[in-house]
């Protein structure tokens, strides 16, 4: 339970400066973006900013890895059958998932898109169920779909009362946010069944796959390259990396609490992101959460940790 909650914090720490990056020029200058690309600005600025997230994600875990001199278990992971459902995990998580999810806060807001994207554990869990064979307790199912609630009903009470962008796009956003995550968590925790991939080499793969998809197919497809080169040596660039830094942070939480308790908790705790999101907007940004925002909090918190925390065995009674 604790990998879950630890995924949901940093991941919470890296939407927050991911967030400060994209109100970073040039990401908020349309001429910069304004190049010859085949898709709308706003479209733009969220896969680029999903493109370069990655990019650097990759790139902090070969560094990781190559410090513990573990690329050459990752190379051999590659080739095993579960190395490459892994590859398959990422392309639901990476460009669908990350980019949908992007595209979503551009369109619709951050809290419409919260609403929506917190059902992907649902979605996730009952595909573990289905698939994988775990199982949740009663009372996890309704600590998980509290969680939800809270979720959705902070979503609601923080959500512009107009969208900011397409609305029919930041719903298809959001919609492919939830399918990518929550299908990716079940590959995930099929592929690290095998012995031969534990979650760093799996996470490897995962980043590394998605950073060359970005780069050599979505990037070049939608004809985001010269964007992409503007944004590259900025300041904006720099803090995506920080970003990046603390989402690896969180995904490798993420992936050994699903190597470690199955796909269903650990996408139960991962949601607490939504709450801890609200906090560290407090610390970094000075944005004072409401009462509402608070108690909101709290049923996420609880019902984050209630859904993913296995009841412990009891001990034989002394004679």
């Amino acid at each position: 339970m604790k990998y879950g909650i630890f995924a949901g914090l940093f991941w919470a720490l890296d939407t927050v400066i991911l967030g400060i990056a994209l109100a970073l020029s040039p990401f908020t200058d349309v001429a910069a973006f304004d190049v010859g690309a085949l898709v709308s600005a706003s479209i733009l600025v969220a896969l680029i900013g999903a493109a370069f997230h990655d990019i650097f994600c990759a790139l902090w875990m070969l560094v990781y890895m190559a410090a513990k001199r573990r690329l050459k278990d990752t190379a051999a992971a590659l080739k095993t059958k579960a190395g490459k459902v892994i590859m398959l995990a990422a392309l639901l998580g990476g460009p669908l998932g990350m980019g949908g999810y992007v595209i979503a806060i551009h369109n619709i807001g951050p809290g419409t898109t919260a609403i929506i994207s917190s059902f992907y554990p649902a979605l996730g869990a009952a595909l573990a169920t289905i698939f994988l064979k775990e199982r949740m307790r009663p009372v996890q199912w309704v600590a998980l779909f509290a969680a939800m609630a809270g979720i959705i009903f902070m979503g609601v009470y923080t959500a512009d009362s107009q969208a900011t962008g397409n609305v029919f796009l930041g719903l298809a956003g959001a919609i492919a946010c939830v399918v990518g995550w929550g299908s990716e968590a079940v590959f995930l925790a099929y592929g690290m069944r095998d012995a031969k991939v534990d979650n760093e080499c799996a996470l490897q793969i995962r980043e590394t796959t998605s950073a060359l998809i970005y780069l050599i197919v979505v990037i070049p497809l939608i004809g985001a390259l010269p964007s992409a080169l503007n944004v590259a040596f900025t300041s904006a660039s720099a803090v995506i990396g920080l970003a990046a830094a603390l989402g690896v942070r969180s995904y490798l939480f993420y992936y050994r609490g699903i190597a470690k308790i199955g796909a269903a908790k650990a996408m139960a705790a991962n949601i607490s992101y939504s709450a801890w999101a609200v906090i560290f907007s407090l610390v970094l940004l000075g944005k004072v959460p409401s009462v509402v925002e608070i108690i909101c909090c709290v049923v996420i918190l609880c019902g984050t940790t209630v859904a993913a925390t296995d009841r412990k065995p009891e001990k034989p009674r002394a004679k």
